[in-house]
């Protein structure tokens, strides 16, 4: 940013006056960071470093304009007079309307409020006290400091960029003079150009959170539900030698049990650094699943750590999809069905369910007749499978220092199978020991682990991986055709749970925290315009910069995330500053001199383009490290700078050219309409296109015009 600064006002202390504004305005902002309870983290990071290309740009319109009328031979101390009053109402206006585009995002509810409420805050700080900066510091210093520099003391480099900007400053006028004389269809471009960001943002694959590669991974393994514990553990120990044999594979940790099933165990998995590794932490898993498929009897499911996770249930993929129902009997019917369906469907990955139906149980039926002559009554076998298998405690065992309970079973070889149960004897009244299967006999049959639970009614969670370069929003479209094709029933609810849900809800939000943030900067315009026309006008340059910003996401393959979301909004502030400075100067210079509209903007964006391409590019370049940044978590921060640089590379091109045309065109409609108002009855009202679009009004103390 500062080397932007100085190609284009080629001077030192021009150059150092407004990047002493980056370090005041962060300053001040880590003080008000202090007394509101912030920390330095994620958002507010990406916050300050979004912000060290805002709080400049500012400084730069102030200086710029000083500077220009220092080059027209004014005086220092003048120059900074009067160059920071004419552009004071230009930067307050781009600085509050600034402010304004995050209430929406500060008043929003929910997670993504509350995730956002600190960047928010953070960067409307750092824009209160750039402005306060701006207006204070940066015309002191430059009357101070600031000199005009003699052509004959400019060396090569000042002499060379003076006629590169020239050349570019003089290609802007003969495009201009161009769209001036076709206004009809760079107007209608403009309009075409909203329908196309409308289109674009419904067409392009949307996802909650970007996928983050952490290097860890977290797995689930899911064996067969008659397994025993032995049998379980040996299996685990097999999946983990297979994942430590991966080259990108750093450690294992591993566990069995937990969850509420018998049957499952969870491990964790440490990738080496990025600087040992060339693949992601997708790429791991995708190649790790053939392997991992080679062991009979378990499959592991496993899962990127992200830093961002919704729903606090365990399940063995990333998203989950949870059916409902009164009826259990009809709930663990259609569950298997739709989970063999989406298994088929090629937009997921891991397909895999909590339900757990086909669990081994043994009945042990007495015979009463017989337990009786033997003397033997149910309450002795009860007692006696309790005192086998119950892991029942006997007594304690109290110690100097310590204590101990003292539980009762069986020996481990005696419990591992349910032929176990004929060598159980149970105690007789009438004698020795009975035998449990001279009066029992033992029938096997399936039941459910377990019976997982949502609210009040039995649930059943289908948990899902996406396929690579796959959205989350094509996934959910995927399932609901999935869930409509096989007709599940009305009784049935189903829907999504965790990151799913909370990625649906985020999704039916965004137009409207897009169309709350276009209200907000609309009013606070019109506010400080007192218009409702001029306010249209700043706004027309925002469906260039969504294009943009879609295009470049589609160009990177990037989805358009809540993240992505944060930095269009963050354009709806930036882009408008272009159409401010135009707008702002041409009616000061239209009422100054008495120009006509079409005089008044021409001359304006002339004047203007240099500060316009200095804070564009400024803002481009403070976003690029946002874009171009890797390592660790750099997926959760890039998706901003891409949505940023991309919108201010198309918005800085259109709205250079578009901006004039839809300014004249409001111009005069606001004529025609003042002109139509004012009419006498039966009068006839003249066109939109008379009187270079302004209303001619006589008035004695206005002279004619040269």
């Amino acid at each position: 940013m500062v080397l932007v600064i100085f190609l284009f006002l080629r001077n030192v202390w021009a150059t150092v006056i407004p990047s002493i504004a980056v370090p005041l305005s962060l300053l001040g902002t880590f003080g008000m960071m202090y007394l509101l309870g912030f920390s330095l983290d994620n958002f507010s990071l990406m916050a300050l470093t979004v912000a060290t290309g805002f709080v400049v740009d500012d400084a730069i319109v102030v200086i710029e304009n000083i500077s220009r009328h220092m080059e027209m031979g004014e005086p220092p101390y003048e120059a900074a007079l009067r160059g920071s009053r004419e552009v004071g109402f230009t930067v307050l206006s781009m600085s509050v309307s600034l402010i304004a585009v995050f209430l929406p995002i500060l008043l929003m509810g929910g997670i993504v409020g509350r995730l956002f409420r600190e960047f928010a805050a953070t960067l409307s700080i750092a824009i209160a006290v750039s402005l306060f900066v701006s207006l204070t510091t940066t015309p002191m210093m430059c009357a101070r400091f600031l000199r005009r520099e003699d052509k004959e003391s400019q060396g090569r480099f000042h002499r060379t960029s003076e006629r590169v900007f020239d050349a570019m400053l003089g290609t802007y006028d003969r495009g201009l003079k161009w769209v001036l004389r076709h206004q009809p269809a760079v107007f209608a471009m403009t309009v075409a150009t909203l329908f196309l960001s409308v289109y674009l943002f419904v067409v392009i694959p949307k996802g909650f959170f970007p996928q983050q590669d952490t290097g860890r991974l977290a797995g689930t393994l899911l064996a067969a539900e008659d397994v025993s514990s032995a049998t379980l553990a040996l299996k685990q120990k097999e999946l983990a030698a297979i994942l430590m044999k991966d080259p990108a594979v750093d450690s294992v940790t591993a566990f069995v049990g937990g969850g509420g099933a018998t049957n499952t165990g969870r491990l964790f998995v440490s990738l080496k650094p990025w600087a040992e590794r060339d693949v992601t932490a997708d790429q791991v898993m995708g190649r790790l699943r053939g392997p991992l498929a080679t062991v009979p009897g378990a499959s592991l499911f496993l899962q990127p750590v992200q830093d961002v996770r919704m729903g606090g249930r365990i399940t063995g993929s990333q998203y989950q999809y949870t059916l409902q129902s009164a009826d259990l009997v009809e709930l663990t019917t259609w569950a298997p069905r739709l989970l063999r369906k989406l298994r088929t469907v090629p937009e997921l990955r891991d397909v895999t369910t909590d339900q757990l139906n086909h669990g081994l149980q043994t009945t042990v039926v007495i015979d009463r007749d017989t337990a009786s002559r033997l003397g033997v009554t149910p309450q002795a076998v009860d007692d006696t499978l309790y005192d086998a298998f119950g892991q029942r405690q006997v007594s304690t065992q109290y110690l100097e220092m310590n204590q101990h309970h003292v539980v009762l079973e069986v020996l481990p070889e005696y419990r591992e199978s349910p032929e176990a149960l004929k060598s159980i004897y149970v105690h007789s009244s009438k004698g020795p020991d009975v035998p449990l299967s001279a009066f029992t006999r033992f029938e096997p049959t399936n039941t459910t682990l377990a019976v997982n639970h949502q609210g009040q009614f039995p649930a059943v969670t289908i948990s899902f991986n996406l396929a690579p370069k796959i959205a989350l929003s094509n996934a959910t479209t995927a399932i609901e055709a999935a869930k409509r094709e096989i007709g599940l029933p009305a009784g049935i609810h189903a829907d999504f749970a965790g990151t799913a849900a909370a990625f649906r809800a985020s999704l039916a939000n965004e137009p409207l925290l897009i169309l709350a943030a276009l209200i907000t900067v609309y009013v606070t315009l019109g506010v400080l315009y007192e218009s409702t026309v001029h306010p249209v006008t700043i706004l027309s340059t925002l469906p260039s910069a969504g294009v943009g910003a879609l295009l470049a996401l589609l160009a990177t393959q990037t989805e358009f995330s809540v993240i992505a979301l944060v930095g269009v909004i963050l354009l709806v502030g930036i882009v408008k500053k272009n159409a401010i400075m135009m707008i702002d100067f041409a009616l000061d210079v239209e009422r100054r001199e008495n120009l006509t509209s079409e005089e008044a903007i021409y001359k304006a964006c002339l004047l203007r383009f240099r500060p316009i391409m200095m804070t564009t590019m400024a803002a481009l370049f403070g976003s690029l490290p946002l874009a171009l940044g890797t390592g660790t978590g750099s997926e959760l921060r890039r998706p901003l700078g891409i949505s940023i640089v991309g919108g201010l590379l198309v918005s800085q091109f259109l709205t250079l050219y578009t901006t004039p045309v839809v300014y004249l065109v409001f111009e005069r409609l606001q004529a025609w309409v003042s002109r139509m108002r004012h009419a006498p009855l039966g009068g006839k009202a003249g066109g939109l296109g008379s009187s270079g679009g302004r209303p001619v009004v006589a008035s004695p103390t206005v002279g004619p015009r040269s």
